[in-house]
């Protein structure tokens, strides 16, 4: 780490607030990272571990404003595609061959696993030596992992990832011999591994739409984005003059964290008033914890932006004018707007539809009648989903119990035997062609705790789909008990 912020901070990467270089100084205590005389670090933010969110990450080396510059990366920091084709000629000129072929991701991806392949002779050795070793997006799942998700849509949408990568990898071999890549190079496993950095870090620039890796800043952990554009309180409170009033109010209305700006640099700002020592979040954008699970390997016990879909026959779908994608169950249980207004609709014998639609757009209950019916239906219809799903909820919450125990244990034979869950370890284990050794070691190799990883991630997923479908149940069946008093007392 100590390299990688050297490096950066060579190349210009700075953490100062102001333009000028950050003055010599030590990380603040407290912190599990210190800064060297020649890091990029120590200003505004130092590298820190939060074991209970999401590790590795970056916390506030002082008091920050919400607002406030953090981060600073110059263009020639940025590990894109035309800034490797442009120092390497012989790249540029094989990629040019090909571009008309290829998209930008995947010339992305071809750039870097070919700076990759130049290994310590490369300038970006550094940066690149720090990238994770393996991912655990959706498409890195195997087959096991996959059916371990349970929803159809869920495993509609990890095989389609796959699928995807794998003609995206097919596609872009021909370049990748013609680079003279080494064959572990040219392997899908480099080609997943390449992918998976690029979805997971990379950042948005106007001029390649497959976005620029910036070291230091990928260090950042997720934050969910919130649509709170006002000024806190605090924040006010530290206003003394009217240039900080103005790039606090500039920063009030910028729709993310950060951007590539007029000063050539990609810049990043405090999305909230951080504390010293407080972990330092940057806002990617708003995902399901599919989403998230897909693009980034990662998933939020409680996420805001949830949305949770069933199974709806093709005429409730096309009834009226929502789109598919609108019609969801809300984290606490709560059917959309959409979802609740195309049920009505649906619900209401045909040839009354186009007399009652003003009434169902408004979000209007027509009847008593009407609505306890769709209540009902939805009770129906999320009880037979769970029905249909191959575990409980409790079930589930054990085995989540079960899997983060096994991750760390020394003595894995023992845990299994009294777990209860010897038979789904079973086709774990012979899913991956390994029999637990019956000695005193019983540690599980590095590749297995990684597909427990995924196998952890899968069941925590299928979780939170499940207590959804129960709370949405909840929901409905206190309706269906309110619903006649409320309409009565109206």
């Amino acid at each position: 780490m100590e390299a990688l912020l050297k490096w950066a901070a060579e190349l210009g990467v700075s953490d100062s607030p102001s333009p000028s270089p950050p003055p010599l100084s030590s990380s603040p205590s407290g912190t599990t990272s210190s800064s060297s005389p020649s890091s990029c670090l120590g200003r505004s933010l130092v590298v820190a571990d939060f074991p209970d969110a999401g590790g590795r990450g970056l916390a506030a080396a002082r008091d920050l404003r919400r607002g406030e510059l953090v981060l600073r990366a110059p263009r020639a920091a940025l590990l894109t595609s035309d800034r490797i084709t442009a120092d390497d000629p012989r790249i540029a000129a094989c990629v040019n061959a090909h571009r008309p072929r290829l998209s930008s991701v995947q010339i992305l991806i071809v750039c870097l696993l070919a700076e990759v392949g130049k290994g310590r002779n490369s300038v970006r050795y550094p940066y690149l030596s720090q990238l994770p070793s393996y991912y655990t997006i959706l498409a890195t799942f195997n087959d096991f992992e996959v059916e371990t998700l349970q929803v159809d849509d869920a495993i509609w949408v990890a095989q389609k990832a796959k699928s995807a990568i794998i003609s995206d990898w097919e596609n872009a071999t021909p370049l990748m011999k013609e680079l003279k890549f080494k064959p572990k190079l040219l392997m899908f496993k480099s080609w997943l591994w390449a992918f998976a950095t690029v979805s997971s870090r990379t950042l948005h620039i106007a001029w390649d739409e497959a976005g620029c890796l910036c070291p230091v800043g990928d260090l950042f952990n997720y934050a969910v984005p919130d649509d709170d554009t006002l000024l806190e309180e605090e924040d006010t409170a530290e206003l003394t003059n009217c240039q900080q009033k103005n790039e606090l109010n500039n920063s009030s209305e910028r729709l993310t964290d950060g951007g590539y700006e007029d000063s050539n640099a990609y810049c990043l700002y405090a999305r909230k008033q951080y504390k010293k020592g407080e972990q330092v979040l940057l806002g990617y954008g708003t995902y399901t914890n599919l989403e998230l699970l897909e693009h980034y390997g990662f998933l939020l016990g409680e996420n805001p932006n949830e949305e949770t879909f069933i199974e709806l026959d093709l005429d409730i779908c096309s009834v009226g004018t929502w789109p598919k994608d609108s019609m969801y169950i809300h984290r606490n249980g709560h059917p959309s707007f959409a979802l609740l207004c195309a049920l009505r609709l649906w619900s209401t014998p045909a040839n009354r539809r186009k007399a009652v639609s003003h009434q169902i757009y408004s979000g209007s209950i027509l009847s008593t009648e009407n609505e306890m019916g769709i209540l009902k239906w939805l009770i129906r219809k999320c009880e037979g989903t769970l029905q249909q799903l191959p575990t409980t909820v409790e079930f589930d919450e054990s085995l989540l119990v079960f899997l983060r125990t096994i991750q760390n244990s020394s003595n894995c034979r023992t845990d299994v035997k009294r777990s209860g869950f010897e038979q789904e370890f079973a086709v774990f284990l012979r899913v991956h062609q390994v029999e637990l050794d019956c000695s005193g070691n019983n540690q599980l190799p590095a590749r297995l705790l990684r597909s427990l990883e995924r196998w952890e991630l899968a069941v925590q997923w299928r979780c939170n789909y499940k207590k959804i479908l129960k709370k949405c149940v909840s929901y409905c069946e206190s309706l269906v008990l309110e619903l006649p008093l409320q309409l009565n007392q109206q």
